[in-house]
């Protein structure tokens, strides 16, 4: 259920407002899509609010709206059109797989692709990825793309490898790798770091579905409590701008849209002028630049000399990069890039990011914090993944992995995020993580670095704001910023904290619109 709401007093309420100077209130009234006042509830302020709605939230919990900065939201769209191959779907198998494939292959006609997604070897009882031979008797008369959990892998059936034209001969591409079979050298449809390459040559899933999907993803990230995204995908170009664009401008996606530009793009010159000084529309805001630096085939991509003149380039722009950046030594790659750029222009005040810093000792993220640098994180990572990262992470990595305490003792501003589409985008799951420490199995998962539930807030509201140089205008609730909310049928602060990851959303307010998903 919509409403468009002039003026709405959400009152006796358990605000938490992220707003030091007033930690806790009863009360938010808003007006003309702004807090107009936050406060008690008493008979004086109900007078006052005579032209208002009134809602009586009956002791449950208001806060800031979720901002998940980091999303994929394209493929977040496309994922909920596509077919599930993730184990919480069922699929524990290869045969699995292809069981799905077959079922796909009669609905669709020959020579057309088949897309799915969300598998991972890790949860195949084979333990390995599939290759093209598992595929091609399941559909051989279609195009298979199968993509990896991760979005880091891809896997073709051979009636796809030709009509692409991948062969015993095809060159591994830069910063990627065809896995190859050891004795014949032919390509076994595992490909590694090329989904930006099969991106320019596999075709979407149409604009009609697109929208569609567009719509559903805009209602699932409003019934997580999702005000704003920051999308950080690397493929994204004036092109991904305009149907962001025409997605709002339709109301099929409601929600903030903090978009990224790809370094090709931003190269390119695509977001030069008015359009990156002036930040676009209200709920559409460019957010920087993205590179990926990837160490898949052993070396670091791009290499230190690449990325330094790239960062440069971003920085001396006056802009902000936000590096992909997993293992310890493309951190501290990345970390060698935005330093040497702002040694030689100081004083800019860009922001500059890294994404996942994943594996992070102390003494990185002292010289992270000394650089003024981000980190935008991935706390559910650690609930939906934990499992394998206790069976597959190294004993000298895991004492820092997702180290969310070790950054924040260090004075490393952090802000939390799903990646979704490669877990799921539900910004209480990833506080119950960041605060729980615990696996889908219920394994302790590095516990000492587990913080507390006020700090697991931030992440998603103040300091994700923080990240997307949104803190004036969203990330707590005071007057003046923009009434975006939401209501839960319990406090994250006060339930016992394995339960924070069950809360329910029970209503989503953005700009003064009201989203209500529960009852009252």
């Amino acid at each position: 259920m919509i409403e468009a709401l002039p003026a709405l007093a959400l009152i006796n309420a358990r605000v938490i407002t992220m707003d030091p100077a007033c930690p806790r209130s009863e009360s938010v009234a808003i007006r003309g899509g702004r807090i107009e006042s936050v406060g008690r509830t008493d008979d004086r302020q109900l007078l006052e609010w005579s032209g208002f709605r009134i809602l009586d939230c009956r002791g449950r919990t208001v806060l800031p709206g979720f901002i998940d900065a980091h999303i994929h939201l394209h493929a977040f769209a496309e994922s909920l059109m596509e077919p599930d191959l993730g184990h919480r779907s069922g699929v524990d198998s290869i045969e699995g797989i292809r069981r799905i494939l077959r079922e796909e292959a009669r609905k669709r006609p020959f020579g057309t692709w088949i897309q799915c997604r969300g598998y991972h070897e890790f949860h195949l009882r084979e333990k390995r990825h599939p290759g093209r031979r598992d595929l091609d008797g399941a559909a051989p008369d279609h195009f298979v793309k199968l993509t990896h959990a991760t979005g880091h892998a891809h896997v073709l059936n051979s009636a796809a490898l030709r009509h692409l034209g991948i062969t015993i001969e095809s060159p591994d591409p830069e910063g990627g790798w065809i896995e190859r079979d050891l004795e014949t050298g032919e390509p076994t449809g595992v490909l590694f770091e090329m989904g930006s390459w099969l991106a320019r040559r596999v075709p979407g899933i149409g604009t009609a579905m697109m929208e569609e999907a567009a719509e559903r993803a805009g209602k699932a990230l409003l019934a997580l409590g999702i005000t704003s995204v920051q999308d950080a995908s690397s493929r994204n170009d004036l092109d991904r701008w305009e149907l962001f664009r025409c997605w709002q401008s339709a109301g099929r996606f409601r929600s903030r849209i903090s978009m990224m530009s790809g370094i090709e793009a931003f190269c390119d010159g695509q977001f030069e002028g008015s359009l990156r000084e002036e930040g676009g529309d209200r709920r559409l805001n460019f957010g920087g630049v993205k590179i990926v630096l990837t160490e898949a085939t052993g070396r670091l991509h791009p290499d230190i000399k690449t990325l330094c003149a790239l960062v440069h380039d971003v920085h001396r722009r006056g802009n902000r990069v936000a590096i992909h950046a997993v293992e310890e030594g493309a951190i501290e790659a990345a970390l060698e890039a935005i330093e040497a750029a702002q040694r030689k222009i100081p004083g800019k005040d860009c922001r500059h990011r890294i994404e996942h810093c994943s594996v992070c000792p102390p003494e990185l993220a002292a010289r992270i914090a000394a650089a003024g640098v981000l980190v935008v994180t991935q706390p559910p990572f650690v609930y939906y993944h934990g499992d394998r990262y206790l069976e597959t992470v190294p004993d000298n990595q895991l004492p820092w992995l997702y180290p969310l305490k070790t950054l924040q003792a260090n004075g490393v501003k952090v802000a939390g995020s799903s990646d979704s589409p490669i877990v799921p985008a539900s910004p209480l799951v990833g506080i119950g993580a960041a605060v729980n420490r615990r696996s889908e199995r219920g394994k302790a998962v590095t516990a000492k670095e587990a913080i507390t539930p006020q700090e697991a807030l931030a992440l998603y509201t103040i300091g994700a704001a923080e990240a997307g140089f949104a803190e004036k205008d969203t990330g707590s609730i005071k007057p003046g910023k923009r009434a975006d909310l939401v209501v839960l049928d319990e406090d994250p602060l006060q339930v016992p904290p394995e339960k924070i990851g069950g809360i329910e959303v029970l209503a989503t307010v953005l700009d003064g619109e009201f989203f209500q998903f529960g009852e009252f």
